[in-house]
């Protein structure tokens, strides 16, 4: 998986590097604690179905996300997350390891604007044991996501 994801990135000339650990970083939490920063600093990233069609939301780690202010945006009567085959299936990824790009099937990406607060967020690279650290702007063109408010 980290092969893959560091393939997509050398396409954009960035010199972004992925971190790999030892130890689980599987949840926010886990993920804060291995790099030593504030859980708001991890970029989750979560597959969500809105009336039945997926769309990604990366967000940061210390944020729920609303649920009515995403079915209002997406114009959906229905939103729940995907169960982890779904989210295996469409993004190509385990859960607890879901990176924001590269993924299997082209789905919407939405960006949660509260990660602003940082200069930069790490995302997962696709495994469980995995950071891409990024700023916003990175994000934003790896994803080809939109910025929205969504907590």
């Amino acid at each position: 998986m980290i092969k893959k994801v560091q393939m997509y990135l050398e396409q954009f000339d960035m010199d972004l590097k992925i971190m790999q650990f030892d130890e689980s970083t599987s949840t926010c939490e886990l993920a804060a604690a291995a790099l030593g920063v504030e859980v708001g600093q991890i970029a989750k990233t979560l597959l969500f179905l809105a009336d039945g069609n997926p769309v990604l939301v990366v967000a940061s780690g210390d944020n729920k996300i609303n649920s009515k202010k995403l079915k209002r945006l997406l114009g959906a009567s229905k939103v729940k997350m995907a169960d982890p085959e779904t989210v295996k299936r469409v993004t190509g990824y385990p859960v607890g390891g879901v990176c924001p790009l590269a993924l299997a099937e082209a789905v919407p990406v939405l960006l949660d604007d509260s990660m602003y607060r940082f200069p930069v967020v790490y995302a997962a690279a696709g495994t469980p044991h995995s950071a891409l650290p990024v700023t916003m702007e990175q994000l934003e063109t790896l994803t080809g996501g939109k910025w929205s408010d969504l907590v």
